[in-house]
């Protein structure tokens, strides 16, 4: 094959494999850090490792420089690979399908700087270009599938009652304790969090990407304190996100929605963006999102886009059981909101949807339906493409975008392609989970099942019989 006929991220594969078959830029220039567990990782797909305090005492940056990461990059420069690293290996092997490896090499973020990386040693302390940061588990949520380490609601919850008692021990502490993972407490001294603060004026100057997640990030003083450094010390280069449930106090909002006109109005930063969650229909996604309050949320969302014209909104929609029965009616709001806050100087919406597909806890993926569910899936999928949003036309771009549109559809071909290849032995120990979680769920947080889902009583009652 001549090079003319390469596409350019084939040949951009080639020229990452000529520096080696193993190496990935992710792993100097992305860094995502858990600041209440300690835990570091580069790309989402290795598991988080422990950041060493006494690498931390002599080295803040350690926050992403841990000993443990410079010996993958070695590997990395070297043509090994790190064990860490299988997910990408594994679509190397099995297919000719371009891995993360290469994609994320590829990125504006890394590509640049990947001359940089080979000319330096393989132990050099590398400031990264895209940081995601969690300062602390405090939620004022307790999502059904999220877990204590991310959520102080959680946590209380578990510290009084215990683990759910499906087969997993759903949420046990165990696991967490053996992974050194449980998370300091807001209120005690974080010596990462101070190693964040002293590692920070430094990393910010060559930052492209920050996103704060959480926990709540509005419940939390770091998020206010990172807007008032920002505001202080612009960064025109900096494409500025924070995740937030959309359902803080009043007051927090609206010292948030002050601070962010400033950095938005006054072009402080490059980009501003805000991501939230939602994954059904009114009393269903508040049952599934424990502590949210459904309308709030929509207004939340309203009151920012009209007061801060200049931001876009991401919801991220982990598509679940739960989701199945409602979803229609939750697309419909959805849909309204992009068309209410399209920008015709854009000619874009300012809000978007993504669509993955929860995987764990597996008691409550979709996977453990019924046959019978499919059609509420071809549903969904039908709606997005009935009020979709044709990119081939000169008209105004207010409905479901394509990449939009092929999740939802591959969540419904997955659920074919389960129903004709999978037997029913991991079904039956999950839906048997799933009825023990949300007996336990009910008795612990006075809610109703059968009540707010009643289109599932069936599949309830199916699940409750299973010996």
């Amino acid at each position: 094959m001549t090079t003319h006929n390469i596409i350019p991220i084939e040949k951009f594969r080639d020229e990452i494999n000529n520096i080696s078959p193993s190496f990935c830029a992710a792993k100097w220039k992305q860094v995502t850090m858990h600041l209440q567990t300690g835990h570091t990782h580069s790309c989402h797909h290795p598991r988080t490792h422990k950041i060493p305090l006494e690498e931390l005492a002599i080295n803040p940056s350690a926050l992403h420089n841990t000993e443990f990461k410079k010996q993958q990059r070695k590997m990395m420069l070297e043509g090994e690979r790190p064990s860490e690293c299988d997910y990408c290996w594994k679509v190397e092997d099995e297919s000719n399908s371009l891995s993360d490896r290469i994609m994320k090499s590829s990125e504006s973020w890394a590509k640049p700087y990947i001359d940089n990386i080979i000319n330096k040693p393989w132990d050099d302390n590398v400031i990264p270009s895209y940081v995601e940061v969690s300062f602390g588990n405090v939620c004022n949520f307790k999502c059904s599938y999220c877990s204590p380490n991310i959520s102080s609601q959680w946590m209380e919850e578990i510290e009084k009652y215990g683990e759910y008692p499906t087969s997993s021990k759903f949420n046990n502490l165990d696991w967490l304790k053996r992974t050194d993972q449980m998370p300091i407490s807001n209120k005690d001294e974080n010596p990462y969090v101070d190693a964040f603060w002293k590692w920070w004026p430094t990393a910010y100057r060559e930052l492209e990407h920050f996103r704060i997640t959480g926990g709540e990030p509005l419940l939390n003083k770091n998020t206010f304190k990172i807007l008032d450094y920002i505001i202080e010390n612009p960064n025109p280069n900096l494409d500025f996100s924070i995740n937030s449930n959309m359902c803080p106090p009043d007051k927090l909002l609206n010292e948030f929605i002050e601070k962010i006109k400033i950095i938005v109005f006054e072009g402080k930063v490059k980009r501003f963006k805000l991501f939230t969650s939602a994954e059904a229909y009114g009393a269903q996604s508040e049952y599934i999102r424990h502590g949210m309050n459904y309308d709030l949320w929509i207004r939340n969302i309203e009151r920012i886009l009209t007061e801060v014209p200049g931001i876009s909104f991401t919801i991220m929609s982990t598509y679940n059981a739960l989701s199945v029965t409602s979803y229609s009616e939750f697309l419909e709001d959805i849909l309204k909101l992009k068309k209410k806050f399209y920008r015709p100087e854009f000619n874009f919406s300012a809000v978007g949807l993504d669509i993955p597909y929860l995987r764990h806890p597996e008691h409550q993926s979709i996977f453990i339906l019924t046959e019978d569910f499919v059609k509420n899936v071809f549903e969904n999928v039908e709606f997005m493409y009935n009020h979709s949003d044709d990119i081939n036309n000169d008209g105004p771009h207010q409905g479901f975008y394509r990449h939009e549109i092929m999740r939802m559809r591959r969540i419904y071909e997955l659920m074919l392609t389960h129903f004709k290849e999978n037997s029913e032995s991991p079904n039956i120990i999950n839906r048997k989970d799933f009825v023990v979680f949300v007996d336990e769920h009910d008795r612990r947080r006075g809610t109703n099942f059968l009540e707010t889902f009643p289109q599932m009583t069936e599949f309830y009652n199916y699940c409750k019989q299973i010996k």
